[in-house]
C-alpha cells in the first residue's frame, strides 16, 4: 500500500495523462466510426504502436535467450494482451458506434467499482469503508459533469447493445490492471527478466495483436465491401495519434502508475477521462467549462486523497505491526 505523502506530482501526472489521452481517444473514436470499421480501427491502431515500440524495445526479442524469456511466460502475456489490446480498446470502438456519450462515460465511470469487485472475488482484496467513500465520491463528480448539474436527468438513460459492449470492456481493463499489479511469480523480482517499460508493452502488443488480427479479419469477412476504410489526411492524423498517445505514452504512464500506486487508487484517476471528455466536447463545440465542472473535480479529487489517505492508515498499521514483531 501506498502513504499519502509518496502521492507526488510525478505520480499525479501518471496517472493523469492516460485519462487525458483516453478522452481524445474517445472523442477520436467517435469521428472515425463513419470512416472506418471499429476492430480494424484496433488493429490499425496497434499496429502503429507496434512500428514505434519496435526500435524502443525490440531486446526483448533480440536474442534466442531473449525470446525463450518471452516465451516461458506467453500464457500472461498473452492473456494481458487480449485484455488490453485485443478487447478493451476494439468493443470501446465498437460502442462508440452505438451508444451516446452519457451512457458511455457513466459506464466507464464504473471502473473503481469494477476494480474492487475484481480484486476480491480473484485477489482477495476487500475493500474497507474509505476505498468505497472515495468510489462514491468520484462518481458523483462524473455524474455532476454527465448531467450539467442536473442529476434528475439520470432517470432519462437508456441501455443500448452500445453500453453493453462498454461494461465488458471496463470488466476486462479492471482485470488488465489487476493482473499487472499482482503478475505470476515468473513475472515477480528476480525471476522477472530485465524488461525496460517498451520491452513489456512490446511482448503484450505483440500477443495482442494476434487476438485484434483474427477479430479484425472476422470483421472483414461479415462486412465485405462495407468494411472498407475512407481515406483522408483527417484519417490518417488521427490514426498517428491513437498509435502514439493512447496507446503507447498512457499505456506507459498507466503500468508505472498502478504499479506503484495500486489498482484501486489508479482507477479513481481513471475517472478524469469523462471529466476531460466534458472539457474537449465543450471546447470543440465552443462551449467552455461551466461552475458544475470545478465542483465535479473536486469530488473527483477528494475521492483521490480519501484514497490515498486510507492507504496511509494502512501502511501505518502495517509497519507498527512489523515493529512490534520484531
Amino acid at each position: 500500500m501506498m502513504p499519502l505523502m509518496h502521492v507526488n506530482p510525478r505520480l499525479a501526472l501518471l496517472l493523469t495523462l492516460p485519462p487525458l489521452m483516453w478522452a481524445g481517444n474517445s472523442v477520436l473514436g467517435r469521428v472515425l466510426a463513419d470512416y472506418t470499421p471499429p476492430l480494424l480501427l484496433n488493429f490499425m491502431r496497434w499496429s502503429g504502436a507496434l512500428l514505434i515500440l519496435l526500435p524502443l524495445g525490440w531486446h526483448a526479442f533480440g536474442t534466442p535467450e531473449r525470446r525463450a524469456e518471452v516465451l516461458h511466460r506467453w500464457q500472461h502475456l498473452a492473456m494481458l494482451g487480449l485484455l488490453g489490446v485485443g478487447m478493451y480498446n476494439a468493443m470501446q470502438y465498437m460502442a462508440l458506434r452505438t451508444s451516446t456519450p452519457l451512457n458511455v462515460t457513466l459506464i466507464a465511470a464504473s471502473q473503481p467499482l469494477w476494480m474492487m469487485l475484481v480484486g476480491a472475488l480473484f485477489y482477495r482484496v476487500r475493500p474497507g469503508p474509505r476505498d468505497l467513500l472515495a468510489a462514491a465520491l468520484s462518481l458523483a463528480g462524473v455524474v455532476i459533469v454527465l448531467t450539467r448539474g442536473h442529476p434528475l436527468a439520470l432517470m432519462q438513460v437508456k441501455l443500448v447493445p452500445g453500453d453493453v459492449l462498454l461494461l465488458v470492456a471496463v470488466a476486462c481493463w479492471s482485470l488488465y490492471s489487476w493482473m499487472l499489479a499482482r503478475p505470476p511469480q515468473a513475472m515477480r523480482g528476480d525471476a522477472r527478466p530485465a524488461w525496460d517499460w517498451s520491452q513489456f508493452l512490446l511482448a503484450q502488443v505483440v500477443f495482442g495483436l494476434g487476438w485484434a488480427g483474427l477479430a479484425a479479419g472476422g470483421e472483414a469477412l461479415v462486412l465485405g465491401d462495407e468494411g472498407a476504410v475512407r481515406w483522408g489526411w483527417m484519417v490518417a492524423l488521427a490514426l498517428v495519434y491513437v498509435a502514439v498517445g493512447p496507446s503507447v505514452i498512457a499505456y506507459w504512464a498507466w503500468g508505472h502508475g498502478v504499479a506503484r500506486a495500486g489498482p484501486a487508487m489508479a482507477a479513481l484517476f481513471s475517472n478524469l477521462t469523462p471529466l476531460f471528455t466534458a472539457l474537449i466536447s465543450g471546447a470543440a463545440l465552443g462551449l467552455w467549462p461551466e461552475p458544475y465542472h470545478l465542483a465535479a473535480f473536486a469530488l473527483i479529487v477528494a475521492g483521490i486523497l480519501c484514497s490515498a489517505a486510507q492507504r496511509a492508515q494502512q501502511q501505518t498499521a502495517q509497519q507498527q505491526a512489523a515493529r512490534r514483531a520484531a
